[in-house]
């Protein structure tokens, strides 16, 4: 028996009950240049609260670094934020919530980042992960995750920023950020 239905002349094929699956929910900006870019941080920190993970996965010089400090400057954060490739992780506590900024580029996996043992904050900050896609999502069972991107044709000079919520409270956060698509 052939796996697709038999179908005569002017008969449809019927598959069975159709089950339409939603698409996830995704949030497109495009920014034009670094102040656009922490303006859309400090925007985003607004529907940020303690405990929340964000993943952020781009290329070298996309401006994952700038969103994080615009997101520190929404969240309050003083204190000067740089990449910390280097040092891979950095806790701000200036703000008006802790923002814990790491940098997984450098770390073979998912036991080195556990090694940091950065889940001792995670409850208290905004944790934000740069390159953490696939190491840092069991940290969390809902997180944010954020695309950069500056080498597609659609972004010319500047970059174009996709959000992919999953699980939580996520979608309805940041329907009030204003820019869903």
């Amino acid at each position: 028996m052939s796996p697709v239905p038999h179908r005569g002349p002017g008969k449809p094929v019927r598959f069975g009950p159709h089950i339409e699956m939603p698409m996830p929910m995704r949030w497109v900006a495009y920014l034009p240049d670094r102040s656009a870019t922490l303006r859309y941080g400090a925007a985003l920190a607004q529907v940020l609260s303690p405990g929340d993970l964000l993943i952020l996965r781009g290329p070298l010089g996309a401006g994952k670094t700038t969103l994080v400090q615009g997101i520190g400057a929404g969240l309050g954060v003083t204190d000067p934020i740089t990449s910390p490739t280097f040092v891979i992780a950095r806790l701000h506590r200036d703000g008006r919530v802790p923002l814990l900024h790491a940098d997984a580029y450098r770390l073979g996996g998912i036991d080195e980042l556990d090694d940091l043992d950065l889940d001792m904050d995670l409850e208290d900050a905004v944790t934000v992960i740069e390159w953490g896609e696939g190491i840092a999502e069991h940290l969390a069972e809902d997180y944010l995750l954020v695309d950069i991107d500056r080498e597609s044709h659609d972004a010319g000079e500047g970059r174009v920023i996709s959000l992919h919520p999953r699980g939580g409270t996520w979608s309805d956060r940041l329907a009030d950020l204003g820019s869903g698509a």
